[in-house]
């Protein structure tokens, strides 16, 4: 296990991890949180088997804008406009 700490060469260092599909574990606003490479299947099924999540228990996958999230999920007309009202 790598602790990183919360500056740009340690945020880097995980970044690049993550580009291998490892899984990270980072701090959030009220708990930990497992993190893998949302477009890596194998790092996305390592997340449920480290968890013992069950498959049909969708994650969540962070993005940073409507574009990011096109690219990895499909958006009907009604998805789009309430990305657009409420982002």
């Amino acid at each position: 296990m790598i602790v990183f700490n919360a500056n740009k060469k340690d945020i880097h260092e995980a970044s690049l991890l993550l580009k291998k599909g490892a899984l990270i574990c980072m701090p959030t606003e009220t708990i930990y949180g497992l993190g893998a490479d949302a477009t890596n299947q194998e790092a996305v099924q390592n997340i449920f088997k480290v968890k013992g999540r069950p498959n049909f228990n969708p994650l969540i996958a962070h993005v940073a804008d409507l574009a990011m999230a096109e690219e990895i999920a499909e958006f009907n007309n009604f998805a789009i406009n309430v990305a657009m009202n409420f982002w």
